[in-house]
């Protein structure tokens, strides 16, 4: 069976999807941009910033799900240059910490919604 998982506090889906998808034990987030849930439009600053908000957005979906970051198995990462990577592994580093670690991926990617500059979805468990 699976369950439909959707909150105000993250950005509502810019298409034919669910913000997330609860199956079974696991939830599987859809990849999120850095949207301001209440406008709509992407954060504006540095790539820190955008990061953040991604994450910020993932948590209130976990959040929703009953989860939190501790839950997530699976991460990936779309980013339009991948000489970003340090600066958005630095913000991510501060979500994961200790215990067993998420597996991920990291890709460039051509482009993305709304031109953002990364995206980041998540796959994560419940115990």
């Amino acid at each position: 069976m699976k369950t439909r998982i959707a909150t105000n506090q993250a950005p509502q889906a810019v298409g034919p999807y669910s913000q997330a998808v609860s199956a079974g034990d696991f939830v599987f987030v859809s990849g999120q941009i850095p949207l301001d849930p209440e406008s709509g439009k992407l954060v504006e600053g540095g790539l820190e910033r955008q990061t953040g908000r991604i994450f910020q957005n993932i948590g209130a979906i976990l959040k929703e799900a009953g989860l939190d970051f501790s839950h997530v198995v699976s991460a990936t990462v779309f980013l339009t240059n991948i000489n970003d990577f340090n600066t958005v592994n630095d913000v991510y580093g501060k979500y994961f910490e200790g215990g067993v670690l998420p597996a991920r991926s990291a890709v460039q990617v051509a482009a993305l919604p709304k031109g953002a500059k990364l995206e980041i979805s998540c796959t994560a468990y419940r115990e």
